[in-house]
């Protein structure tokens, strides 16, 4: 089945839960080193979603509630993602797609600052990433492969 091409520029929207986590999430600019242009506009090849960064973002947990900061990424392409057969520089081409995997990476841990009280240290999230979801947005609405 074709899908719509995605390109230079176009976004990549996470969705805020992020297993026991909730990211502020901001969107994701794709960059392109496809080959092939449309409508002046290179397209993105399988490879540039993994140059995919942003840095910046605040997440809490239900226990850890003083937030931490931490790096949204793309983990993985879901397989409605890829191009089948179509290719650029031969290399298979992204699509819109649906749901692709997403990992956001813990720079800054958030804290419990239960033992504040009692006259300890906040305690620092142990987690190191989390898993969760986001979705392409293309500007493109003319051009599909398959």
């Amino acid at each position: 089945m074709s899908d719509f091409i995605i390109q230079e520029n176009d976004q990549v929207i996470f969705i805020p839960a992020f297993g026991a986590a909730v990211v502020v999430v901001q969107p994701g600019i794709m960059k392109a080193t496809g080959k092939t242009t449309l409508g002046g506009k290179k397209i993105c090849v399988v490879g540039d979603e993994s140059q995919l960064s942003v840095p910046g973002c605040t997440y809490m947990t239900p226990q850890y509630v003083v937030p931490g900061v931490g790096t949204l990424k793309i983990e993985k392409l879901a397989g409605n993602q890829q191009s089948k057969k179509t290719k650029s520089g031969g290399k298979k081409i992204i699509l819109k797609g649906m749901m692709l995997k997403a990992k956001f990476e813990v720079q800054t841990p958030a804290q419990d600052p239960t033992p504040v009280a009692t006259g300890g240290s906040p305690i620092p999230d142990g987690t190191p990433s989390y898993s969760g979801q986001g979705s392409f947005v293309t500007t493109n609405i003319k051009f599909k492969v398959s």
